[in-house]
């Protein structure tokens, strides 16, 4: 069986379906990672669940043949958004979970997020989950299957925190086709809101638009629904629903960095200063300058929702995010990152402010800034150019190298890292006016070019 390593990546196992993804590996994966459990002694069924691309029909039931078969017992929960999947691992009697998704990558895209206990597997142990399922030598017995439904039981849970709105929203929900179109009718309703909902069939080809909202193009539709409506907020999902995107009433996007900012003045205030607030290397100064204002801690840390709910539960800091939109909620909540909740718990902040998220956000200042820019680069290739570029700006500026390399400029910075989801690179700039960006922008993006990078 050829089995590509390049598809184990940092924390999750992400590739293309038909190709180096296949149901002969969805098998492998299942008796390896129930190898892999039985290393460790734990003993007890799993939950699996999948987003509703259509090749997770195939890859779910070749996942769960491999596990039956090494003796571990399957809790099936449908076709669920990834957030679910992780609801389950801390409200079903199960010892972990695995998601079937692509989350925010094309259609062509399929993969596994593990998780054992009720946190996520990364790292070195995916990296010996492929270890083990290249070996072939799996535990092996007769597990049992069964089915659940919680889909029902997530929307009362968040309903339960949440509560009715304390006054009227005007909503526009896009859910891009994704997973996440099988919760949101359900639950917005509950808070007491009825959202206009775009895209709100579930329809894994994503036939409308992707459902990537750190994309501006893929928002265009809610801007225009925002407007039109003359909404107070719109809010996007991506495709399994773990990540967040919002335009303000203005039709305006709020990033993922000034969100972010919402939701730690918010906890700084109910529930005490000198918290830790943790943020990725993309995220605008901005935010550092909010939280230390508010009087939190910030923290800046690597990419990635493994290691930035690690880092959040290593300082015990009551919400995390990252300018994808991935945000994690450990204060009144289980410390996963959720957009559906994520999204409730926005608008309740909104609500009770009285406000707009665009008041909430008006003393903050706006940087000139780009938003993601992501240049193709293969994985074999993408990690030895961050490297080279660490070392070519260092002996030039002061740089951060948490997670690639973010060169400060004095004025502004800008950053480089190797994703670890796709065979890009990721970019992003930031300063106080344009031609100081335009600047920073030339020199790094041509230094790549010297690379044979093509920008």
């Amino acid at each position: 069986m050829k089995l590509s390593r390049e598809i184990f990546r940092e924390y999750d196992i992400r590739g293309v379906t038909g190709k180096d993804l296949t149901e002969e590996v969805a098998t492998a994966i299942g008796g390896a990672y129930a190898t892999f459990l039985g290393e460790k002694g734990v003993k007890g069924a799993l939950a699996v669940g999948r987003d509703n691309r259509p090749s997770g029909v195939g890859l779910h039931r070749a996942l769960v043949d491999g596990l039956l078969a090494s003796g571990v017992d399957v809790v099936d929960i449908g076709v669920v958004p990834t957030p679910l999947a992780y609801w389950s691992q801390h409200n079903l009697e199960v010892v972990g979970g695995i998601q079937i998704t692509g989350s925010h990558n094309p259609p062509e895209y399929n993969g596994f997020k593990l998780g054992q206990g009720t946190k996520s597997i990364y790292g070195t142990d995916i990296q010996h989950i492929y270890d083990l399922a290249v070996a072939g030598h799996f535990s092996r017995g007769k597990g049992c299957l069964r089915q659940e439904e919680v889909i029902d039981r997530y929307v009362d849970d968040i309903a339960g925190r949440v509560g009715k709105l304390s006054r009227k929203l005007k909503v526009v929900l896009d859910c891009g086709n994704g997973a996440g179109a099988l919760v949101a009718p359900k639950l917005f309703p509950r808070l007491g809101i009825e959202p206009n909902c775009l895209f709100c069939e579930s329809d894994g080809t994503f036939p409308n638009h992707h459902p990537d909202p750190t994309v501006p193009k893929n928002l265009q539709d809610l801007i225009a629904a925002v407007k039109r409506d003359r909404a107070d907020i719109g809010i996007a999902f991506d495709g399994d629903a773990d990540r967040i995107g919002v335009i303000d009433n203005a039709g305006e996007i709020i990033w993922g960095d000034y969100l972010l900012i919402v939701y730690a003045r918010d906890v700084l205030a109910r529930t005490g200063k000198g918290q830790s607030i943790v943020f990725d290397v993309k995220a605008s100064q901005a935010l550092p300058e909010a939280v230390e204002k508010a009087g939190g801690v910030p923290v800046m840390w690597k990419t990635g929702h493994s290691l930035m709910e690690e880092k959040m539960h290593a300082t015990h800091a009551p919400v995390a995010g990252e300018m994808s939109g991935h945000m994690f909620f450990s204060e009144g909540f289980y410390g996963f990152d959720d957009a559906l909740y994520g999204a409730a718990r926005l608008l309740q902040i909104v609500a009770d402010s009285g406000k707009t998220i665009r008041d909430l956000l008006a003393d903050v200042p706006r940087f000139v800034s780009t938003p993601e820019i992501r240049i193709d680069c293969p994985d074999d290739k993408k990690f030895a150019i961050v490297d080279d570029a660490t070392r070519y700006f260092a002996a030039k500026y002061k740089v951060i190298t948490v997670d690639g390399v973010r060169v400060l400029y004095g004025d502004g910075w800008g950053l480089l890292r190797a994703s670890n989801t796709q065979p890009v690179l990721v970019m992003r700039f930031e300063a106080r006016t344009r031609e100081q960006l335009d600047g920073m922008q030339a020199e790094m993006q041509g230094w790549l070019r010297s690379k044979g990078v093509k920008v």
